[in-house]
């Protein structure tokens, strides 16, 4: 086999999963027990691919997907404690942050929090003059009692710049190696769900900064120091560890995003309904595209209603297999069915209960499809914006968003000559007052060469 070597490692509850790549075939792959911490994890996996690899050039890269950042929050444990700063005056002030918060989370989390006046509009017209003052002061009151900020302003997605502004000012009050998460950077239009993915992203930073230290020793001490390490990303795609350090939120459904694209590589589908069975359950999930369907709205994590990109799941118990029948009808889109891809360490079973017309395919390395999603996912990166109907739409929109999700990519550690932008979609905004419309566009491209 001739090609770059790739690894690509997928952290489960029970087991960690290992695949290592000479171009697009596998040369090893390996299931070891998961460990009490993923980094034991990750280094397990990786050295036995190594040993069981046959002599090739050097591997360039290691994708990893990983549940931790989850766990942090479902568990309530590592989590950094946050300055929460909404800019919006009164036109913000009708549920205060973290109003809907589990109080065990918000304890947690929460170390003080303040609404000023600012915030953009639909239009320039509709903007309100940040109050510096009232950011200055809320910052030098928290100075000291917390380690990171969570910043978002009404209509930020419309125009960032007073989030800026307001980092700004926090960061010389408080130190400039602060960590201070912005929401135009999370995704998403509504305030609320907005607000709550900045607060977590910041409330994850610090485990997130030691997890990416430890992953680059542990790969490090195996003789991996020259490799590129990506962390697998909720919508299918990677990122780098330095864009992770920034947006740690994005490592959330980084597992179940992964097996569901290993899934279509393995069989070559781009559409289907995929079904990772595990030991005590079974989540079903949909392919389209070549990428995971994302969570509708309304997604929840740890009790939070929140905006990340994130696979939409069906749960059921590995022992109901009504639950998985109607899991999987439902996940079905529409009346021409899609074939089932079983894969995870229980497919093989799984597959033999169901009816012999049943369109099944159980593929070859099932067993380690989240490890093959991740070698061979490519980088990712998005743009959105905000506008109101009867504003221009036409080519020069429709480029800014297209280059926004270019630059996003790029800065995620794809390779800026091969990157790729997808359709842009425009989204009705029922809820706001014009009417007014979304233009989204996603951009994909291999890893930016060492």
């Amino acid at each position: 086999m001739t090609g770059p070597r790739t690894i690509g490692v997928d952290v489960g509850p029970t087991n960690t999963d290992g695949a290592l790549l000479v171009g697009d075939a596998p040369a090893a792959t390996v299931k070891v027990p998961s460990a009490g911490h993923p980094v034991d994890s990750v280094r397990t996996a990786v050295a036995a691919l190594l040993r069981d690899a046959p002599r090739a050039p050097r591997v360039t890269h290691v994708a990893i997907g990983l549940r931790s950042a989850a766990h942090a929050v479902t568990r309530r444990e590592g989590l950094t404690r946050v300055g929460v700063l909404r800019i919006g005056g009164p036109v913000s002030d009708a549920v205060p942050p973290l109003a809907h918060w589990p109080a065990d989370l918000r304890t947690a989390v929460h170390a003080g929090s303040a609404m000023v006046e600012g915030g953009a509009g639909l239009t320039p017209a509709d903007a309100t003059a940040l109050d510096r003052d009232a950011v200055a002061r809320f910052a030098a009151g928290l100075a000291g009692r917390c380690d990171a900020f969570a910043v978002t302003g009404v209509f930020s997605p419309v125009d960032d710049t007073q989030e800026h502004q307001a980092a700004e000012i926090i960061r010389r009050e408080v130190g400039a190696d602060s960590f201070v998460g912005l929401s135009a950077g999370s995704g998403g239009l509504g305030l609320i769900e907005r607000e709550n993915s900045t607060v977590l992203d910041a409330a994850l930073s610090r485990h997130t900064r030691a997890l990416a230290d430890a992953l680059t020793a542990a790969l490090g001490a195996l003789g991996l120091s020259s490799a590129t390490i990506l962390v697998a990303r909720g919508d299918g795609t990677l990122t780098s560890l330095e864009y992770l350090r920034l947006h740690p939120g994005l490592a959330l459904g980084s597992g179940p995003a992964g097996t569901l694209r290993g899934a279509g590589l393995l069989t070559g589908l781009t559409d289907a309904v995929v079904a990772d069975v595990g030991a005590r359950r079974i989540r079903v999930g949909l392919l389209a595209g070549g990428f995971p369907q994302e969570s509708r709205p309304g997604l929840v994590i740890g009790g939070v209603p929140v905006s990340f990109p994130m696979p939409d799941l069906i749960r059921v118990p590995a022992d109901d297999p009504d639950a998985f029948e109607e899991a999987v009808d439902r996940m079905q889109p529409g009346a021409a069915r899609l074939p089932l891809v079983v894969v995870g360490g229980g497919s093989a079973a799984l597959a033999a209960t169901r009816a012999p017309a049943a369109h099944v395919l159980l593929p070859e390395h099932g067993l380690v499809a989240g490890a093959f999603g991740a070698a061979l996912s490519p980088v990712g990166g998005a743009h959105e914006r905000l506008m109101r109907a009867g504003e221009a739409a036409g080519t020069d929109a429709v480029d800014e968003v297209r280059e926004g999700a270019r630059r996003s990519a790029v800065r995620a550690g794809a390779d800026p000559r091969r990157v790729v932008v997808l359709p842009v979609e425009r989204v009705p905004v029922p809820y706001l007052p014009g009417p007014a419309f979304s233009l989204r566009a996603r951009a994909v491209g291999p890893p930016s060469p060492l």
